[in-house]
């Protein structure tokens, strides 16, 4: 089954699911998972497959705090990119 994603340089930071849900999987920074879910559980899950390897899950299907979720998404891309790139996201020239 495939899923859209979205990737920078090769490396994805958000898959789209919709297994039983629609649900976006975030790659999360370390500790971030644990935080999410254990906070909220309505909204936030553990994805199978990258789940252990620290994505978050949020559920589409319920109120969402879309601030919120582009924040995550943002976190991921900085994750996954390459740190030139990270750069310029955070708006320094390029070197």
């Amino acid at each position: 089954m495939h899923h859209p994603s979205f990737k920078v340089r090769g490396k994805t930071f958000v898959m789209v699911s919709d297994h039983d849900r629609p649900a976006y999987w975030i790659k999360a920074p370390p500790g971030g998972q644990r935080e999410l879910v254990g906070t909220d559980p309505e909204r936030f899950f553990v994805p199978p497959y990258l789940g252990p390897r620290g994505w978050v899950g949020v559920w589409l299907d319920r109120p969402v705090d879309w601030d919120e979720v582009a924040e995550l998404v943002t976190d991921g891309y900085r994750l996954a990119a390459p740190k030139r790139l990270v750069r310029l996201l955070d708006g320094d020239p390029p070197r």
